[in-house]
Parts: structure tokens; C-alpha cells; sequence
């Protein structure tokens, strides 16, 4: 028997029927969040991340103590490879700045331009990409707030690249110090943001020529640890948070699609067919 518009087989009511015709829509058509609420919302956990962040309690001699320790357990695991590699950062003064630059921008435009391209170009990934960025950032913040830590550049012997060099510093030393804490780095937000948007990119087109994308987080870490910004293990955490995050925006995006009925963009391009059933679309 021939049948129309939607599925109304076996007990399912109008009800299901138009639940169903939502589902089907979202699996064939791209969903793409309204722009408006995607920058507040990005500008308002952004702010609430900055503020949370700098409202860490902070005790001094804790967070110098807790460095030591850690310099001695990557000893003990002869993971200590900070103080080399700010050694030939601190010897060669066009390394140094050219990191610092790094350091202060590329975590935040980066990140930013892979939101946009997702938003623009991928928009049935774009959601589960940015609550995977949210969770991650969020556990991020946990980690401050449970061990405030002193970076590398703290400690003696270890020289503060931005200082040494004069150049403009964000999140570290120099003219934004006093504006930022300095004990907000286990784990690296750096490390985390930088492996989140290769991951963003590579799953996003799933194509072998993406895989360079993760050249990016690995220089990352050698920046990191070259400005003396961050211990190696800082850069693990990082690590951590991120894959942490996926555990905790898996459960996030399907509490999102039994609360949030999906917005269908009719003039959206076929994304693909799918059977229908009860698992979220691409993009919730």
C-alpha cells in the first residue's frame, strides 16, 4: 500500500507522525543555529569563562610549591624537557618573539576562525563541535580552580620570554600580568583548544589532506613549553580535558535533542539520507 506525506504505520498518532517528520527533516536537511543566539551565547560563556578564571583563589607560594612538584615527577618520568627547550628559545630572540605572538593570539583566533567555518561551511557539525568546545573549556576551568599552578618561568632559571624581550604578553607576563592569573594553567587551555580545532577540522571533512591540522597543537606545545608558559604535563592535561569533554557533551547534546526541537533550514542543501530512528541528527 502506497503511503503519503509521512510514516503512519502501527499505533503512531498525529503526534508521532509530526515528531517523526521533524526527525527525518533534521537527518536530510543541514541544521544550522540562529547566528544572533550563537554570539551571545559564544560572547557570554566567553566573559563568564574570563571571570571565572581570573576569580580563582589563588595562593602564591601553593602555586610555586605544586610547580616544583611537578618539575620533579616529569624528572622522575624523564618527561623534564622545559628547561632545554626554553634554553634555545631565550638564546635566539626572533624565536622567542615570533612564540610570544604566537602564544597571546593564536589560541583565541584560531579557535574562532574554526567556529566560523563550521558555523559557515559545516553546519550539521557545528553544534557538536562548539558543546564539545564548552564542556572542555568548562572542565578546564575545574582543573584552575582545584590546582592553581605556577608556570615554568616562575621558577628559577627558567627565563620569561615576554620580560626577556619586551613583546606584548596575554595571559602571562607584561603589561596584561596584572589583569590576568598567572596560576591558571593545569590544565592548558592552549594544548586543549588547539587540539580541539584540529579534531574539528578532520572529523568536519574527513579527508586524508586534513590530517596536517594537527601540526597545529603540536607546535602548540613546543610554544608553550619554549615560552616557559607551560610544564609539558600541563600540556597532558590539556589533552585530557578535551577527551573528558567528549565523555561530557555526548549526554549534553541529547539532553539538548529531547528538550530542543531542531530548527530545519528549508533552503539548506540535501545533506544525506538516513533511516529514520531514535538517534540524534548530525549537528545535535
Amino acid at each position: 500500500m502506497a503511503r503519503s506525506g509521512h510514516l503512519s504505520g502501527s499505533g503512531r498518532g498525529a503526534g508521532g507522525d509530526a515528531a517523526a517528520g521533524r526527525l527525518t527533516a533534521a537527518f536530510k536537511i543541514r541544521v544550522r543555529p540562529r547566528l544572533w543566539s550563537e554570539l551571545l551565547l559564544l560572547v557570554a560563556c566567553y566573559g563568564a569563562y574570563q571571570l571565572v578564571r581570573n576569580l580563582v583563589p589563588v595562593d602564591p607560594a601553593t602555586a610555586a610549591h605544586r610547580a616544583r612538584e611537578v618539575l620533579d615527577l616529569e624528572y622522575s618520568l624523564h618527561l623534564d624537557v622545559e628547561y632545554d627547550v626554553n634554553r634555545v628559545f631565550a638564546a635566539h630572540g626572533w624565536l622567542a618573539t615570533a612564540a610570544n605572538y604566537f602564544y597571546a593570539t593564536m589560541h583565541f583566533a584560531a579557535t574562532v576562525a574554526v567556529m566560523v567555518w563550521l558555523y559557515v561551511r559545516r553546519p550539521a557539525q557545528y553544534a557538536v563541535y562548539r558543546t564539545l568546545l564548552f564542556a572542555t573549556t568548562l572542565l578546564g576551568l575545574v582543573g584552575f580552580w582545584l590546582f592553581p599552578l605556577a608556570p615554568p618561568r616562575m621558577l628559577p632559571g627558567f627565563t620569561d620570554t615576554v620580560a626577556a624581550f619586551g613583546t606584548w604578553g596575554f595571559y602571562g607576563s607584561g603589561p596584561t600580568a596584572s589583569v590576568t592569573n598567572q596560576f591558571a594553567a593545569m590544565p592548558s587551555m592552549h594544548t586543549a583548544w588547539s587540539l580541539w580545532c584540529a579534531a574539528a577540522v578532520i572529523g568536519a571533512v574527513r579527508r586524508p589532506w586534513a590530517w596536517p591540522a594537527l601540526l597545529y597543537p603540536a607546535l602548540t606545545i613546543v610554544v608553550i613549553v619554549g615560552t616557559a608558559n607551560h610544564f609539558l604535563l600541563d600540556a597532558v592535561g590539556g589533552i585530557g580535558a578535551l577527551a573528558a569533554g567528549v565523555l561530557l557533551a555526548i549526554p549534553a547534546r541529547g539532553l539538548a535533542w529531547r528538550l530542543v526541537p531542531a530548527r530545519v533550514d528549508a533552503n539548506a542543501a540535501p545533506l544525506r539520507d538516513r533511516p529514520m530512528g531514535g538517534s540524534p541528527p548530525p549537528g545535535w
